[in-house]
């Protein structure tokens, strides 16, 4: 069954209105028609609805049941990555929102080889939460992935306080570091993980993230592709916490 996620505000009393590109999906490429089901999500719950009108802008359907659906992690995490590549960017968000991943940061750190062009920002940002909203749809989600506007490394380590556990990937021999085993330490709520771009994180940003409190993981004995870690990383702790 389609999934469409929409604002609370097109949310009335029991009546979704729905209008956009989700307007012209549910019209013109499926085809649909009065009486038809369609699930609708807030970014919170999901429901069963009918679509009761069809007129030129708008679709409307009927709330006739909230869905009790077990879709997300239990545990927010939030991936935080040295900014790549627009492509490499839009394959990573794809990935880890199918994994379940609540939240994208674009970090500019020290070696990063892509530079941000100011005058495009938005337009890429927009792309990017579409991809992430599409990807939520497919793969049943009753919360999308969001993606932020590019961050200054310095600003991430302000978001430290933010979350009970601060991770990011690095080459450490150590395997008591593994995230398989800070994963089993507690029960943690919001996770932020920092993945560094392709030209890894400096021996300055190390410092600078140990003396706020992050911790190190290893995540194998393997060096990953920086489009690559994030998916690793999601599917551990789905691994972990669902499986």
């Amino acid at each position: 069954m389609q999934r469409y996620f929409v604002e609370s505000s097109n949310i009335i009393n029991c009546y979704v209105y729905i209008n956009g590109e989700d307007y012209h999906h549910i019209t013109k490429v499926m085809r649909m028609k009065i009486d038809d089901e369609i699930i609708v999500c807030d970014n919170q719950d999901s429901y069963l609805c009918k679509i009761i009108e069809i007129n030129a802008e708008c679709v409307t359907s009927q709330i006739f049941k909230k869905l009790d659906e077990k879709k997300e992690l239990p545990v927010n995490v939030t991936i935080a990555q040295g900014v790549v590549r627009r492509e490499k960017a839009e394959e990573v968000i794809d990935k880890i929102t199918q994994l379940g991943a609540n939240k994208y940061l674009m970090v500019n750190m020290e070696r990063c080889n892509v530079k941000l062009n100011d005058e495009k920002l938005n337009k890429k940002v927009d792309r990017m939460n579409k991809i992430a909203k599409e990807a939520s749809e497919q793969s049943h989600r009753t919360r999308k992935l969001v993606v932020e506007s590019p961050i200054d490394f310095k600003n991430l380590l302000k978001f430290k306080n933010e979350y009970d556990l601060c991770l990011y990937a690095y080459e450490v021999i150590d395997k008591d570091e593994s995230l398989k085993n800070i994963l089993k330490q507690k029960k943690y709520q919001n996770i932020l993980i920092l993945v560094g771009p392709e030209g890894g994180i400096s021996l300055k940003e190390v410092e600078m993230l140990n003396s706020v409190g992050f911790i190190p993981i290893s995540l194998g004995p393997r060096i990953l592709r920086t489009e690559v870690a994030p998916t690793y990383v999601m599917a551990a702790i789905s691994y972990e916490l669902e499986i």
